[in-house]
């Protein structure tokens, strides 16, 4: 049977599964606290079964982390987000439908990419409209810079992928140029399942007219 260590209200899974023949129940809350920012999250104490793990970074509402989510129960998936706000709607619509697959984390995507997330952990990760600090001065603040696909790369399994979406032409070419100069990852092309998955920011944005620009790669 799975075993619970409680951690300020939150509950954290141990094993695989629960007993044979019953469905894994959701925990009080999906939101986890690293006991420690100074060392990586044990991803595996996170979810009831043992699954390859899909992470993204700045999850927002999560409009299309829960459903997604929903749709792969083989899957597990965790999202990343600042604003105290936006992961409580992670939490209340993922509990809502009584998701065991999803959970999320309250920090900076950049941060936990860098020293929470261990090495060869992640499947995939969904990186969707990242703030594009537009002005010149602030462009050292994206997160899709010169040493993201060194960070990915080490937390991805082999073949693990990074699927990106902006509205910004200007960030968009960055990402192309970033990863053109990563010999460790290839283009490839974004599965249609996904683009049919709206976010929150996209929906605003197509409802304005404005397209959103796709682009994917996979790790050697």
């Amino acid at each position: 049977m799975n075993e619970f260590d409680q951690r300020e209200g939150l509950r954290v899974w141990e094993g695989e599964e629960g007993a044979v023949g019953q469905p894994a129940r959701a925990p009080e809350s999906l939101l986890y606290d690293p006991p420690s920012i100074l060392e990586p999250v044990d991803v595996t104490r996170l979810f009831p079964r043992r699954q390859p793990l899909e992470v993204e970074l700045g999850c927002g509402d999560a409009t299309f982390l829960v459903e997604y989510a929903a749709r792969h129960p083989e899957r597990n998936f965790l999202g990343i987000e600042r604003l105290l706000g936006r992961i409580r709607k992670l939490d209340k619509k993922g509990r809502r439908l009584g998701l065991t697959n999803l959970r999320g984390i309250r920090i900076e995507c950049g941060y936990f990419l860098q020293y929470l997330l261990p090495p060869g952990t992640v499947s995939v990760f969904h990186i969707y409209f990242p703030d594009p600090w537009p002005k010149k001065k602030h462009r050292r603040n994206r997160l899709i810079q010169a040493r993201f696909p060194s960070l990915a790369h080490a937390a991805l399994v082999p073949g693990g992928r990074v699927y990106l979406r902006t509205d910004d032409p200007d960030y968009f070419a960055q990402m192309q140029e970033v990863f053109a100069a990563a010999p460790v990852f290839r283009p490839v092309e974004t599965p249609p399942e996904l683009m049919e998955l709206e976010t929150d920011f996209e929906r605003e944005f197509h409802a304005r007219g404005i397209p959103t620009l796709y682009a994917a790669y996979e790790r050697d």
